[in-house]
């Protein structure tokens, strides 16, 4: 467990609070770690029945904590960040997002495997991962397109330009939008009536609405390979140093 992710229960209702504004809430393998623990036990409990992942401050996560990340993992069995996204893509019940500001690179593709993604007015959403020499994760680039249609989904992924909530909306990326300090009421309120509705038709529902598990896991392992692979990359390396020093990367 680590300090930098909040869980709680109230209502039925978990929160998940990625907990480290001072770093806009880039998130670690023990941060990870954390994360997979709550939706794993959310999943196989009855104490909730809706979970809310959210951040705390200015960002809703500004990644992954790519120092951390590079060092890799400790321990046997799957890093923490595959035991979380393995989680969050077959977790059957009900899971909510409330981007309260810029969602970054896993930070917007995990909402693709949220159930109800809410945002506020002043939240982006961009996936950086070429920009970083990297490539798309956590089954994204099938999810991806199918959300938003190809061309819209290359021109997220191949400029890392960011969204605004307006266009995460009009790409139908979010649900609704809210202004900036009625998004945590706002998600509450939703998170309190899903946690009391019916519980086996919600499972059910997603069920239904989610049925590819098999091939998004394919997907995910095949990202996951390149995504390995491009850690040890000339194209990474230059792309981290340029961005240390703050300049432009120069690629051979």
């Amino acid at each position: 467990m680590t300090e930098h992710v909040r869980i709680s229960t109230t209502d039925r209702v978990m929160y998940v609070v990625l907990a480290r504004p001072e770093k806009k809430n880039a998130i670690t393998q023990a941060m990870y770690g954390s994360m997979a623990q709550a939706i794993r036990e959310y999943s196989a409990g009855d104490d909730a029945r809706a979970l809310v992942i959210t951040g705390e401050g200015d960002y809703f996560t500004s990644g992954n904590d790519l120092q951390d990340f590079a060092r890799g993992a400790d321990g046997d069995g799957p890093p923490p960040v595959v035991q979380f996204l393995n989680a969050i893509a077959s977790c059957e019940k009900p899971l909510i997002a409330a981007v309260n500001g810029p969602a970054i690179g896993v930070g917007l593709t995990m909402l693709l495997h949220c159930d109800l993604v809410y945002a506020a007015r002043g939240a982006t959403l961009s996936a950086p991962f070429v920009k970083l020499g990297l490539v798309p994760e956590a089954a994204s680039s099938l999810l991806l397109p199918e959300a938003v249609g190809q061309a819209v989904a290359n021109d997220i992924f191949m400029t890392g330009r960011a969204l605004s909530a307006d266009e995460a909306l009009q790409f139908g990326l979010v649900a609704r939008v809210f202004d900036d300090t009625e998004l945590a009421d706002g998600v509450g309120e939703i998170a309190l009536h899903v946690a009391n509705s019916a519980p086996n038709a919600l499972r059910l529902t997603k069920s239904l609405v989610r049925h590819r598990g098999a091939e998004i896991a394919a997907q995910m392992e095949r990202e996951g390979k390149l995504f390995s692979d491009q850690l040890g990359s000339p194209d990474f390396a230059e792309s981290v140093a340029a961005m240390m020093q703050k300049r432009a990367p120069v690629y051979p």
